[in-house]
């Protein structure tokens, strides 16, 4: 049986934050945008160049703050400058962590949080 990853699922308060954050920062594309009026919440689909899976906004009106679990650590994404990627998130209002090596050696991450709290893990692409 052949499997694949197609989608990860990500609720969200502030759809316009969120998709500015994702398609302005990151270069995420919107694939689909469906919206349910009649049942209180919409879906947006964005691609990530290069990938076939998709993050799904689910944005259900008049929610309560969501809670990121301690179970979810974060999503990644690689970068070809990761130096130029860390100046331009450290210029946003995003919340931007330092640059970071495995063992302290050469720089090879940092991390970026959503407006919702999602951290991504903003790596060197090899």
């Amino acid at each position: 049986m052949n499997q694949e990853l197609v989608e990860i699922c990500l609720r969200v308060r502030d759809i316009e934050a969120t998709l500015d954050f994702y398609t302005n920062l990151f270069d995420f594309e919107v694939a689909s945008r469906r919206e349910f009026p009649e049942n209180r919440f919409d879906l947006i689909y964005l691609n990530s160049p290069g990938s076939s899976v998709q993050i799904e906004l689910t944005y259900n009106y008049d929610a309560e703050p969501y809670n990121v679990g301690d179970g979810f650590s974060h999503l990644g994404v690689t970068v070809s400058d990761l130096e130029k990627m860390h100046e331009v998130c450290k210029a946003s209002a995003y919340e931007t962590g330092d640059l970071r090596g495995l063992t302290g050696g050469t720089p090879t991450y940092f991390f970026v949080t959503d407006p919702d709290g999602y951290r991504i893990e903003v790596k060197r692409a090899k």
